[in-house]
């Protein structure tokens, strides 16, 4: 059986190292950056950076609506920090003409912990991926400030904001699982992305 081919939208942020893990777990693993490379996958990561500039580039290489338009039609997807956010169907604090792709009933702060400087690593629970609780790197994260109706929390911090959320076949972590070698939830998403193929 072929692999099952994967996006990672490749614009900008850590999007090889999302490339990496997903080949780790036998996904054909590929980057997207035109809408053509888009119809090709079954599902797509996009990746931590930064969700302004994230933003701009996907609507100036013209893969702003295609994206748009595979969310509304099911397409796994899972964004990770700034991913998330441009999953948000509501950023609270986006600069001047920021948009989203929408998909995700939240609304997501940026930078809610803060600067660089402010980045910290916790161990979480999220059943959902498994017992064990999981290592995670904030990086500049985001939060999710309010979880909407369709959409459910997968895991809090300690002073209870979520910082993963699920709704149907998308995914999203305030968090960097692609750098701690904790591949659970790469592992929980290939599982959605197969089982609609």
């Amino acid at each position: 059986m072929p692999a099952t081919r994967v996006g990672v939208l490749a614009l900008q942020g850590d999007f090889r190292e999302h490339i990496a893990v997903l080949r780790g777990l036998g996904a054909d693993a590929v980057p997207v950056r035109r809408p053509e490379e888009l119809s090709e996958v079954a599902g797509l990561v996009i990746p931590g950076g930064e969700s302004s500039v994230m933003d701009k580039l996907s609507r100036a290489f013209g893969l702003a609506e295609p994206l748009k338009e595979a969310i509304a039609g099911g397409l796994p997807v899972y964004g990770t920090c700034a991913g998330l956010i441009m999953l948000a169907d509501r950023i609270v604090d986006g600069i001047a003409g920021q948009q989203s792709l929408g998909g995700l009933d939240v609304a997501v702060r940026r930078n809610a912990f803060g600067s660089q400087v402010d980045s910290f690593e916790t161990d979480l629970d999220i059943p959902a991926v498994g017992a064990e609780p999981m290592h995670a790197v904030f990086i500049r994260a985001p939060i999710v400030e309010t979880v909407g109706e369709r959409a459910t929390a997968l895991a809090r911090v300690d002073d209870g904001r979520v910082v993963a959320v699920e709704q149907g076949n998308l995914l999203g972590t305030s968090f960097h699982p692609e750098i701690t070698g904790d591949t659970r939830f790469h592992e929980y998403f290939l599982a959605k992305v197969r089982s609609r193929v």
